[in-house]
């Protein structure tokens, strides 16, 4: 990915040279455009070196050479613009058609849509009704406008105004830069596994991370779904940008929630580990230890998939299948027998490790094999094939 990052006089601009080493890691070819003020608080070689980029400052504004115009040429390259930290007053310049410095002549000759803006500042500028008057020009433009964080500033004030984690604004150029298959579904995704009270204390539960889900929420907001996560207990962070993030614990709640929002859904994943049974009985007291056996009684919990394969009309109902054994044989009869439109199979070993191998299962009876592959490669073929269906319909 080509990614321009236009950096400002912001205090927050230290932080951007984090931004800019993630980014150059991760693969993406850069060049960084630098204001006059930005210039005072950080060397442009630093941004050079953490980057192995070009940087340009307003001394290369009419650096012509053989015909080769710095800003009409700059905005040229870019798949991702991004200005970060923005100002309030570059946002007003780019906001106004002011293009007085090289940045904001790129920027108004930029003609791409993929265009991300990251504000930070005093919260009492970013308040001020001309910023936010110039914030709604802009996304009227198409700029996506990064809402800042709410925290301690630099001047001291508490408040509004911000700059967000790098790994947000990474996130947001990410998703800037991603085809958008499923643009317009409404999808509800399951992760992790359910806890089943024994007692105040134990559980039964399983070994699911979660991961799988977390990385198909991500990924499928990257691709233009509007994503509704439901997690069983898990350590992971909420992907960012998703609609809704939803937290369970039992099997039952997962049930609740998951037939509560299932009429709105265009698509559902359910890539939760539900456990298959619970307790019958749950004591309110902590259960001492006494003799040396202990028999619990377990009985069958909602079979969730099943419920919504009967329910399922015009949506797609993914489900997954984890087994030790005839792993693909099982896999098939369950594709048929829940009336899935596909169904991923993956080896028990898999549960909590990083790295994914499945087979993916069609109602049309064709499959394919993915990986092993890291889980967010595996969530990507996941859903390329689930954007087959989505576009059909």
């Amino acid at each position: 990915m080509k990614i321009l990052l236009g950096v400002t006089g912001c205090v927050a601009l230290y932080k951007v040279v984090g931004l800019v080493s993630s980014l150059r890691k991760a693969g993406n070819e850069l060049v960084v455009v630098m204001t006059q003020s930005a210039e005072k608080l950080v060397s442009k070689d630093l941004f050079s070196a953490v980057g192995n980029c070009p940087v340009y400052t307003d001394k290369d504004a009419f650096d012509i050479k053989n015909g080769w115009i710095p800003h009409t040429e700059l905005s040229k390259w870019p798949d991702v613009l991004v200005v970060a930290p923005a100002t309030a007053n570059t946002i007003a310049k780019i906001a106004n058609g002011i293009a007085d410095n090289l940045l904001t002549m790129v920027c108004l000759a930029y003609a791409g849509k993929s265009k991300l803006v990251v504000p930070a500042m005093n919260v009492r500028m970013y308040e001020n009704p001309v910023t936010q008057r110039n914030i709604q020009t802009l996304r009227e433009l198409g700029w996506w406008v990064l809402e800042p964080s709410e925290g301690h500033l630099a001047c001291g004030e508490y408040g509004k105004g911000r700059y967000p984690e790098n790994e947000v604004v990474e996130e947001a150029i990410k998703i800037l830069a991603t085809e958008k298959k499923l643009s317009g579904m409404k999808l509800l995704i399951t992760a992790g596994p359910t806890w089943e009270p024994i007692d105040p204390v134990r559980i039964i539960s399983n070994r699911s991370s979660g991961k799988m889900g977390y990385e198909l929420a991500k990924v499928a907001t990257r691709m233009g779904a509007k994503v509704t996560l439901i997690s069983g207990p898990s350590c992971l962070k909420p992907p960012y940008f998703v609609e809704e993030f939803v937290k369970v614990k039992s099997s039952d709640q997962m049930y609740e929630e998951v037939v509560k929002r299932f009429d709105k859904a265009d698509a559902v994943i359910m890539a939760a580990a539900v456990a298959d049974y619970k307790p019958s009985f749950v004591s309110t007291e902590k259960i001492k230890k006494g003799s040396d056996t202990l028999v619990l009684t377990l009985e069958k919990t909602k079979d969730i998939l099943s419920e919504l394969g009967k329910r399922k009309g015009k949506r797609i109902l993914v489900g997954f299948a984890v087994e030790t054994s005839n792993l693909e044989e099982y896999a098939k009869t369950k594709l048929v027998s829940k009336n899935l439109d596909m169904i991923v199979a993956n080896d028990v070993s898999a549960m909590g490790s990083e790295k994914n191998l499945v087979v993916i299962f069609k109602s049309d009876g064709t499959s394919k094999r993915v990986g092993p592959d890291d889980k967010e490669n595996i969530a990507f073929a996941i859903l390329d094939e689930l954007s087959l269906f989505w576009n059909r319909s």
